[in-house]
């Protein structure tokens, strides 16, 4: 029987073949841990990562809140658009709030 983390790491490959960021278009990637959601901005093609955020809590307040804030800070680098990489998870709660908080605050998904 495979556990949740197999599981994931299946779909993350699936969602990782298809998706990948390049120096126009960087991918905007989310991890949650225990305890914290994490989002990034990556150049694939580089292999370099542009920003990254990180926030406690893992309920749709702190999602909303880093989309936000991560649309912000990629406005300032000059990042308009990006590719959204939800890394496995289902898209509801907190992926879905920190996807639609950064449309709201600017970026193109």
């Amino acid at each position: 029987m495979e556990t949740h983390h197999t599981l994931r790491q299946k779909r993350k490959a699936r969602v990782r073949a298809k998706v990948t960021g390049t120096s126009l278009r960087p991918r905007l990637s989310v991890f949650r841990s225990n305890t914290a959601v994490l989002v990034q901005i990556i150049d694939d093609t580089k292999g370099v990562t542009i920003l990254a955020k990180r926030l406690n809590g893992k309920n749709k307040v702190a999602g909303k809140t880093l989309g936000v804030e991560i649309a912000r800070l990629a406005l300032s680098k000059g990042i308009k658009t990006v590719v959204f990489d939800r890394s496995g998870y289902r898209f509801h709660g907190t992926v879905k709030e920190i996807a639609d908080a950064a449309r709201e605050g600017g970026l193109k998904i």
